[in-house]
């Protein structure tokens, strides 16, 4: 089963990009939607962090907003945070690909939007990323409810730049150029990975587990 992982910075359209491989039949992981269900009530890593940080959690749940505040900009709070939250991730994926499995799925996609920050491009074999012109990809971000430049500032100082992104890419979907231009490019993207050449000629080590 080939395993592509999808990333890209905020506003590139990695989500949209996400629900054209699904339309196309192929399975989804999809790591912020893990992440949202590990923080609900009842969800595994909200015993964890109220203990690693006091004072985070509200009626039973993960408040997102208060924990961002407690780990932005302060690397050791980030590294207690993933210290609990990657593990059960990680269990939660193998879940994933085990169903993939059940389904004979040929392929699956792992929509990561740290895939190189966390070094997890390594456990893959080929990276997608998806990309926009900067003046559209601030544009997007901004537009959206509760987001400020200097939040925004905040979100690109964690993530790889953009044009560090793409040179490290496999394969690239740009959604600058409207969707349909997008959707061609999943399809090739598909194509390629799917010929029997593909994986005896790419250079990309064997993914593992």
């Amino acid at each position: 089963m080939i395993r592509l992982g999808l990333t890209g910075s905020i506003g590139m359209g990695k989500s949209t990009t996400a629900q054209m491989f699904r339309e196309a039949g192929v399975p989804v992981y999809d790591a912020d939607a893990a992440v949202a269900q590990l923080y609900l009530p009842g969800g595994a890593a909200v015993l964890p962090l109220e203990a690693a940080f006091p004072g985070v959690t509200k009626d039973g749940a993960v408040d997102r907003e208060a924990l961002r505040q407690r780990v932005l900009g302060d690397d050791a709070a980030m590294g207690r945070l993933n210290a609990v939250v990657h593990p059960l991730l990680g269990k939660d994926r193998m879940d994933f690909f085990e169903a993939a499995q059940d389904q004979r799925a040929d392929l699956v996609v792992l929509d990561i939007p740290l895939l190189f920050e966390t070094g997890g491009e390594r456990n893959v074999d080929a990276v997608v990323v998806v990309s926009a012109p900067p003046d559209m990809q601030r544009a997007r971000v901004l537009a959206r409810e509760g987001m400020t430049p200097d939040r925004l500032a905040a979100i690109l100082s964690r993530q790889m730049p953009d044009e560090d992104k793409r040179a490290r890419a496999d394969f690239i979907v740009d959604t600058g150029q409207g969707l349909d231009l997008a959707r061609q490019q999943v399809d090739a993207i598909l194509a390629a990975v799917r010929d029997p050449a593909w994986l005896s000629t790419k250079t990309r080590p064997q993914a593992q587990a």
